[in-house]
């Protein structure tokens, strides 16, 4: 079943996708808006022509991207990426120093100790602690302040 990328509004993406997605027509197959991908909706239809023209009811939907005779289809390998879910603590290294940014901690700055990528989990130790309290919280209560990989 082709791929096609849809042009949208800018910061439209999931207006666009959540009208795509209403419409119920048999020719749209599955819509997907990837964070990632900014000014883009994918979109799995049957027929790239009654697609087009589904598409100039949709607002924010500046058109399907064209390729030499007519709407340009996209590879399953350009999208595969954008199906798979990336952990939360990827990029975050062991050493990092960290803001946690929510739970009881929150604003305070750490260590990372050690990261648990099964969990989706970072250890972490606190700065301005007397005594050095390791602390486990999910990846996404975190932001990377300074990296020692860099």
């Amino acid at each position: 079943m082709p791929i096609y990328s849809v042009k949208t509004t800018a910061s439209q993406e999931r207006t666009v996708a959540d009208m795509l997605a209403e419409k119920e027509t048999p020719e749209i197959q599955a819509v997907i808006a990837p964070d990632q991908l900014t000014s883009y909706v994918m979109v799995e239809a049957t027929d790239g022509t009654a697609f087009g023209r589904i598409l100039d009811e949709i607002p924010h939907a500046r058109g399907v991207i064209q390729g030499g005779d007519g709407p340009a289809e996209s590879p399953f390998s350009e999208v595969e990426h954008f199906l798979s879910p990336t952990p939360d603590v990827e990029g975050i290294a062991e050493g990092d120093i960290v803001e946690l940014i929510a739970g009881p901690f929150k604003g305070e700055k750490a260590r990372v100790q050690r990261i648990d990528e099964g969990k989706d989990q970072v250890t972490v130790e606190l700065y301005e602690a007397t005594v050095p309290i390791p602390v486990t919280v999910r990846g996404d209560q975190i932001r990377v302040l300074d990296s020692e990989e860099r």
